[in-house]
């Protein structure tokens, strides 16, 4: 592969490296970006019962307009990291501002349900094209010895940035209306652009192959199938039509990908041989793992503050917020420690207090422990996934040549989308299932009406009237912490699996970053 870094004639980075000012800049802005395309992923969620009122919409439509973003941005972040990397990292992150700033104005004002989605499609090509260059333009900008440093501020705003703009969504929606919703990430796109024309510098990459464009394709279909299928799959049911079809052209796609780009060797999107080095796949397994957990329990976490302690939605997310702080503080503090200790020791420490903490939710929820029974818990997953995700991040981009730092950045995103899917499909799964075996047994001589209300879902059993109502209410709180610890022990399993894999098949030492090899 010949291929060099080469500095844009319009950029406004200096040849040299930036001084400690200049890359501090560089972080701001590229971390607020970050936090606008995330706050976007998960604001929705608390309007979900006004877009169904203004818009008169059933609930697929409304799942439609929360999960279209997520599937456009999903599917877009491999070929658009790629390409980011060919024209220019500042060009991209700059355009793909303007776009995603442009939809989300457009969705705030939208009369129709249908004109919403086609802004949440577009706002969704627009965060692909921001999301995986924030993160390449730390990898290429920062020098080694601060770059871990810089990935952990990114995996902190990455990880608790969701919680933190489900927070102030849900504070817009009670003390203004849903539509201010979007006035967070337009005024986070505001800030953004103008740091980003400011203070980031461009660096683009000269390609010696054209663009892959049969993998981009392939690799677009595989990702919205897979990830079509877990969300709707809850929701259509495993053997529905739309669902094996999803999954048929999802897996189909991944296989095509796979062996096309083994084809196509250097000149492919994606050089999948790289995964049997430790530090991409153990990287990509640990967020997959991870991001899946922190999602999974997001399922969990809201219908026991809402159903089961009877919060506000407001509220709620304010519960969520000790895990969101933890986790971004101890991704700052993960490069330093991975630096004395190593990256192996550190995801590995990560996962294992993220496991306790599921562990420990496990064990000690109940109705009437309510929040304190599960906080420790909470706080322990911060820390532990804080630890992990960073040192995951760093061993992703660092295992992919300076060139491919768009692809790198997209792969870890993928990889977190991915992870999102399969928990909320898998633990909302779990807990339903509990939920069902368990409040069964408390039910005898409950009316049948009544009781087919509650086998529902607790929500649905705080809607029951009649002299039965309290008794019915208490059985689905009790039977709902079941179906809880059902989650947290399938969930703390999972982690010490994932942790037995760190352990022997993380990366020893900091991995080295790759340079291209030039041909001939």
């Amino acid at each position: 592969m010949s291929h060099a870094l080469r500095e844009d004639p319009m950029s406004t980075a200096p040849p040299t490296t930036p001084d400690a000012r200049q890359l501090r800049a560089v972080l701001v802005a590229v971390s607020v970006a970050l936090m606008a395309v995330i706050a976007s992923v998960s604001g929705l969620n608390v309007a979900q019962t006004h877009l169904a009122v203004e818009f008169g919409a059933s609930l697929g439509t409304v799942l439609w307009v929360i999960n279209s973003y997520t599937l456009t941005l999903a599917a877009l972040l491999l070929p658009l990291g790629a390409i980011g990397d060919r024209l220019g990292r500042k060009p991209m992150l700059t355009a793909g501002l303007v776009i995603f700033g442009l939809a989300n104005v457009a969705a705030a004002l939208a009369p129709t349900a249908e004109v919403m989605i086609a802004a949440r499609v577009v706002s969704g090509v627009g965060a692909a094209m921001i999301m995986p260059i924030t993160l390449a333009v730390i990898t290429s900008t920062f020098p080694e010895d601060q770059r871990g440093k810089a990935i952990g501020v990114w995996t902190g705003v990455a990880g608790g940035g969701g919680v933190l703009g489900m927070f102030l969504s849900a504070l817009l929606v009670d003390v203004a209306d849903w539509r201010w919703l979007f006035a967070l990430p337009i005024a986070l796109v505001v800030v953004a652009l103008v740091l980003t024309v400011r203070s980031v510098p461009n660096s683009s990459e000269r390609a010696a192959y054209p663009f892959d464009t049969v993998g981009a394709l392939l690799s677009a279909v595989a990702v919205v199938g897979l990830i079509f299928v877990l969300q709707e799959g809850p929701e259509r049911g495993w053997t529905a039509p739309e669902t094996l079809t999803g999954l048929a052209a999802g897996v189909v796609a991944a296989i095509g990908f796979v062996a096309w780009e083994l084809r196509r060797r250097d000149a492919s999107l994606l050089d999948v041989r790289l995964f049997r080095e430790r530090g991409l796949a153990s990287g990509s397994v640990t967020l997959l793992v991870v991001f899946g957990v922190q999602a999974g329990i997001g399922v969990v976490l809201f219908p026991f503050f809402q159903a089961v302690l009877g919060w506000s939605g407001l509220v709620s997310t304010a519960a969520m917020m000790p895990m969101a702080l933890m986790m971004m503080v101890a991704s700052g503090l993960a490069a330093r420690l991975a630096t004395r200790v190593g990256p192996r020791a550190t995801m590995a420490t990560g996962v294992a207090l993220a496991g306790l903490g599921l562990a420990s939710m496990g064990l000690f929820v109940s109705v009437a422990g309510g929040y304190l029974s599960i906080l420790p818990g909470l706080l322990a997953m911060g820390v532990g996934m804080g630890l992990s995700m960073t040192p995951s991040t760093e061993a992703i981009t660092a295992s992919l040549p300076r060139d491919s730092q768009g692809v790198a950045s997209a792969l870890n995103d993928i990889t977190r989308e991915f992870g999102t899917a399969l928990g909320v499909a898998l633990l909302g799964a779990l807990l339903s299932a509990g939920y069902r075996s368990s409040i069964d047994g408390r039910l005898a001589g409950v009316p049948r009406e009544a009781a087919d209300v509650a086998r529902e879902g607790v929500a649905n059993a705080g809607s029951v009237t009649g002299p039965d109502a309290p008794r019915v209410l208490e059985a689905a709180r009790e039977s709902f912490v079941d179906g809880w610890q059902q989650a947290m022990w399938a969930g703390a399993l999972v982690m010490v699996g994932l942790f037995a894999y760190v352990a022997l098949r993380g990366p020893k030492s900091r991995v080295p970053e790759v340079e291209p090899v030039p041909v001939g």
